[in-house]
């Protein structure tokens, strides 16, 4: 019976040094500051890249003019060696992502891509002076306006009317 006694010490010693370190655990999670809400992105300038996109690109680059300041740039890239892609995202005052990408790449390959998996709706709306197809059930949602030589998407986790607001206010230069 003295191995036993031995089991029943092994078991109760692994059961403390078990409950010594949730403890410490627990303790350390209470004094060590965490953030409970969103990261607060870095909001970029993008004016550099939009030049050079507007120089570099076979298509009319655009860009949002007259956004509230609320809404905030977080990213920017022009890839003149993949299609003349452009790509310009932003944080909405709501917390949501809008954003706006072009390329000169097969269409149907863009936006797929830049919806996500969207697919093309019946539904279209004239803003300004293009039409645009709405796309839905992808990871985002989308207006979509075809030209020739070029797509343009305005996709994210935002509304139709955050998509449409970054729509109205886009502009060629």
């Amino acid at each position: 019976m003295a191995g036993s006694n031995g089991k029943q010490k092994s078991v109760r010693n692994m059961v403390l040094s078990l409950g010594v370190t949730v403890l410490a655990a627990g303790v350390i999670y209470l004094f060590i500051p965490h953030e409970d809400g969103a990261p607060d992105l870095p909001r970029v300038d993008y004016r550099v890249e939009l030049l050079t996109a507007r120089r570099a690109a076979s298509y009319p680059v655009v860009a949002p003019e007259g956004l509230p300041a609320s809404w905030k740039a977080t990213s920017v890239r022009f890839k003149g060696d993949d299609f003349d892609a452009w790509h310009l995202g932003f944080h909405t005052p709501g917390g949501q992502y809008v954003q706006v990408q072009q390329s000169a790449e097969k269409p149907s390959t863009f936006i797929d891509e830049a919806t996500r998996g969207g697919r093309e709706t019946k539904v279209t709306e004239k803003i300004g002076d293009r039409t645009w197809t709405r796309y839905t059930g992808g990871r985002y949602d989308a207006l979509v306006h075809q030209e020739k030589g070029s797509t343009t998407v305005v996709a994210g986790t935002g509304s139709f009317g955050q998509l449409t607001q970054m729509a109205k206010s886009l502009k060629a230069g």
